[in-house]
């Protein structure tokens, strides 16, 4: 069975910085793209960033281009990202996922959502 377990996330000023992982099991993680949305209070859930096999090929949604850094480890079964000059709008709880690239294009997995990891930015 897939397991997603994210952490990382708290509470920080605008400004400020926090490093997310996720740690995955149930698959073979080389195999497979990996990707982080979010969910904020009221709204969709929304695509943040993904990263393919080999950390090779990476995108990112316009809202979090040139703050965001997602990075992985292979050795570790991880997926990380790397938030800085985080805004009041990054706030929501971010949720990781692996899926593949069809076309070019980031396809999430039909796997339940983990638990999530809050991320709170306070002005």
């Amino acid at each position: 069975q897939v397991q997603l377990v994210e952490s990382g996330g708290g509470l920080v000023q605008a400004g400020g910085s926090l490093r997310l992982s996720c740690v995955a099991s149930g698959f073979r993680f080389d195999n497979y793209a990996m990707g982080w949305f979010r969910q904020a209070p009221g709204k969709e859930r929304e695509f943040v960033a993904h990263i393919n096999w080999s950390g090779g090929w990476i995108g990112y949604a316009d809202s979090v281009k040139g703050r965001f850094t997602i990075s992985r480890d292979n050795a570790k079964n991880t997926v990380y990202l790397q938030m800085d000059r985080l805004k009041s709008e990054d706030t929501a709880v971010y949720y990781c996922a692996h899926g593949l690239y069809y076309d070019g294009t980031y396809k999430r997995e039909n796997d339940a959502w983990g638990q999530g990891t809050q991320v709170t930015v306070s002005s």
